[in-house]
């Protein structure tokens, strides 16, 4: 680890809450955050959540101890978590993923074409 102190807990059960994954983690430090990912458009959790250890060295135990534990009947990934990059999310989910699938489509009908006049 780098010295971060942010984990990223995946392969979550969506019953799983704050309180559980502060009383896992707090096991091995202090937990200064907790952040259940949630959906925007159901509510419901994504199976995933972000925990803020104390300290790097916490973080490091933490992660050490947690992952490939089985919390509510989910094996947990457990990492440091990776900063967001910038601008990536958008430019893909955006344009890129609808040019693409045009893309695909297009290809299809002018391809069948030229194979019938070769």
């Amino acid at each position: 680890m780098t010295g971060n102190s942010k984990l990223y807990v995946g392969n979550m059960s969506f019953k799983t809450t704050e309180d559980e994954l502060r009383a896992a983690f707090g096991q091995f430090g202090s937990v200064t955050d907790v952040y259940v990912a949630m959906d925007k458009m159901s509510g419901r959790p994504r199976g995933f959540a972000f925990v803020t250890m104390g300290t790097p060295e916490e973080a490091k135990l933490a992660a050490e101890k947690m992952n490939g534990v089985d919390l509510g009947g989910r094996t947990l990934t457990v990492n440091e978590a990776r900063p967001k990059e910038e601008g990536g999310g958008r430019s893909f989910g955006g344009g890129g993923g609808r040019g693409g699938f045009g893309g695909r489509e297009r290809r299809g009908g002018f391809g069948g074409g030229r194979d019938r006049r070769d």
